[in-house]
């Protein structure tokens, strides 16, 4: 975590992101430089915090969030709220996503939250968690003419986004995610829809690559032995045969083997699962991996609106 104070000057603004998602729940705090030309390098991170709630293991299988969980969240928030003073913040969003959409008790702990440390949470559907994180990473396509298909599973969900020739053509939502998966709680309708959907779509168009987002891809191009660096690709031959060394593992052995941490050894293979069967739809040979998703996608309109609001 760096510490890169922002400044309380007028031309030092701060902002902030909360994404409260099925997994994890983070808060990023990124300063604005003034002096860069170019509009999509002015903003940089001061400090990115994730910690692994895992609210959608309550929600997928109980309905609801826990008393234990729910406390954890409101502790959080406060947490999240001092740091927000400290950096001197001047705007936030937050964002809650898939087991807040779906959890009984939900609007009865964002209230709680609200009253307790003045933080208003949002709970956004689907189709607008996909335009945010895509508004966000049309930026950094080398090849703004290609026809791509944009995937961000999370634990609760997966939103997709088809872009051709540069233009948005369709966002998309489906309750298929990681820890839906493990809780057994994605229905068949889900996948077949999923699978309908998108082969109706890109029927139309040819060579379709996925843009991939959300913290385990990132995971699997890291741990992938076969991968293009210079253009931050992932071949799903690479992930086809990553998935057949981690999925007969349990998690434990995943853990040992992988390095990696308890929250991620069990989701990797469903993600990893739910983008080949995207990929093998879409007949995509690579998976584009940018580091970036919901909560700089939440700053970047933040700081969309604070321009427009200027002018």
């Amino acid at each position: 975590m760096s510490h890169e104070f922002c400044e309380v000057m007028d031309n030092n603004r701060c902002y902030a992101a909360i994404d409260i998602g099925s997994n994890a729940v983070r808060l990023l705090i990124k300063k604005v430089k003034d002096n860069e030309n170019l509009v999509n390098k002015r903003l940089s991170k001061a400090m990115m915090l994730r910690v692994p709630l895992r609210l959608g293991f309550d929600v997928f299988s109980l309905g609801e969030v826990s008393g234990s969980k729910a406390v954890k969240l409101r502790r959080l928030m406060k947490a999240f709220r001092q740091l927000m003073k400290i950096y001197e913040v001047t705007e936030y969003r937050a964002c809650a996503t898939s087991a807040m959409r779906d959890a009984k008790n939900g609007k009865s702990i964002i209230k709680k939250i609200l009253k307790d440390t003045g933080i208003s949470i949002e709970v956004i559907d689907g189709q607008e968690e996909a335009r945010m994180i895509y508004n966000n990473h049309v930026e950094c396509l080398e090849d703004r003419t290609g026809n791509y298909i944009y995937v961000d599973v999370g634990g609760g969900s997966t939103e997709i986004n088809l872009l051709a020739n540069g233009g948005l053509v369709q966002s998309l939502s489906y309750n298929i995610g990681t820890v839906r998966m493990l809780s057994n709680a994605v229905k068949e309708e889900s996948w077949v829809q999923m699978k309908d959907d998108l082969a109706r779509l890109t029927a139309d168009f040819q060579g379709i690559n996925i843009i991939g987002s959300g913290g385990n891809i990132n995971k699997l191009y890291r741990l992938a032995d076969k991968k293009d660096k210079k253009k931050l690709r992932l071949p799903v031959s690479s992930l086809q045969a990553l998935y057949g060394e981690l999925s007969p593992l349990t998690p434990e052995q995943r853990m040992e083997a992988f390095s990696l941490k308890a929250d991620r050894a069990d989701v990797i293979v469903p993600a990893a699962e739910i983008f080949l069967t995207i990929a093998g739809i879409v007949k995509a040979e690579y998976i584009h991996v940018p580091v970036i998703g919901l909560a700089d996608g939440i700053i970047d309109s933040l700081y969309a609106k604070s321009l427009e609001s200027r002018e």
